[in-house]
This record gives structure tokens, sequence and C-alpha cells, in this order.
């Protein structure tokens, strides 16, 4: 029962449609309707600029945060109890039921939970996201090496197996989801990420 009640706490805090609330928030805008359509941080970023999408990142983040808490308080000292929860806030924000189960990527969500698990794993593929985005301007190769280097650094610095398990799995889940990113990558046709601005709406002229 601790299992199902972790499931779906997980799950409806990945739900939570940060992206949308911000935007609508910030300037009326449903960010929905602008750009990739996509509700995360680099949408928000090339639509409305660099603080909302800073707080997109921020709050995305929370939510991989707190299902790990809430796991281990449901269930102390229960590394499958975390990792459920973590892998849930995932599925939730790529597949919330509250928006036709059309989200985000995942990325942000799952940089969450590995801050909790595995900080020094963090910190490593955090800076590497960083470095390949200023050096290419391409999010999405930034995010997917990111995600690839997870479960090898989950390896390298030993931790538990399930550990390991729980990164692959991860890692897979936020590559399908830039399937399309890769192969615009491939082929050269990739947008580059371009900072927005708040300015350019205007709410009167919304509908």
């Amino acid at each position: 029962m601790n299992y199902f009640i972790i499931a779906v706490l997980g799950y409806l805090l990945g739900c939570i449609p940060s992206g949308l609330f911000v935007g609508k928030y910030f300037c009326g805008v449903d960010i929905r309707e602008y750009g990739s359509r996509n509700l995360g941080t680099t949408n928000m970023f090339r639509i409305l600029g660099a603080k909302p999408a800073a707080v997109v990142l921020l709050a995305d983040m929370a939510k991989g945060i707190l299902a790990v808490i809430l796991a281990g308080c449901i269930l102390p000292d229960n590394t499958q109890g975390l990792l459920l929860g973590g892998i849930m806030a995932i599925t939730g924000h790529n597949y919330p039921v509250f928006l036709g189960f059309k989200g985000g990527r995942g990325v942000a969500t799952g940089l969450g939970v590995v801050l909790v698990l595995m900080p020094e794993v963090t910190a490593i593929v955090f800076s590497i996201w960083a470095a390949i985005v200023y050096a290419t301007r391409y999010v999405s190769l930034g995010s997917c090496v990111a995600a690839a280097l997870v479960p090898a650094l989950a390896w390298y610095f030993e931790y538990p197996l399930e550990y390991f398990v729980f990164s692959l799995a991860a890692a897979l889940f936020i590559l399908v989801r830039h399937k399309e990113n890769i192969m615009r990558l491939l082929s050269g046709t990739e947008n580059r990420i371009k900072q927005g601005s708040m300015d350019d709406f205007n709410k009167d002229d919304k509908k």
C-alpha cells in the first residue's frame, strides 16, 4: 500500500504544469500556443526569457525533489521507494493527466530526482550540460548527453545497482522524449537556443 501511495503522490507532483502556471502568471501567455508548444524550461526561455525560464526550471526540479523526499518519509531507508517516487514524478511531468498526457521531456524533474539521490553526479552532468549548451546553443544535445551520462556516473561512483537501473531507465525515458530533437540534430535542422522576451507580448492583444 505504501508503494502505491508513493507512486500516486510522485505522479501527481510531476503532473503540476509549472510552465503553464508561470507563463500565465508572468504575462498571461499559454506557453502551449508558442514555439515548440512544450511546457519545459527551453520553450519558456525562447518565448518569455530568462526569468520565467529560471522559475520553471526550479519548479520542475522541485517536483522531483519533493517526490523523493516524500517517498523517504513514507518508507524511510527504502531505496525502492525513493526510486519509485522519482520515476513517477518524471512520468507525471512527461504525461500529465490534467493536460491530456501532453507534458515536458523530464529533464528538469529528473535533475531534481538525481540531485537528492546522487548529488555529485548532478553537479557533473549539470556542468557538462551547461558547457555543451553554451558552446553549441543546442539545449537538446546537452540534455541528451547529460541524461546518457547519469547511469555511467552512477556506475563509476559505485552507487547501488538499483540506482544504476533507475538512472538507465530515466535516461532512456528522456532520450525517447527527445527522439524528434535527435533526428533534427542528425539532419542539421535543430533550432539553436535564443532568448525571447516578455516584451514581445501584450496582454490586450491576447485572445
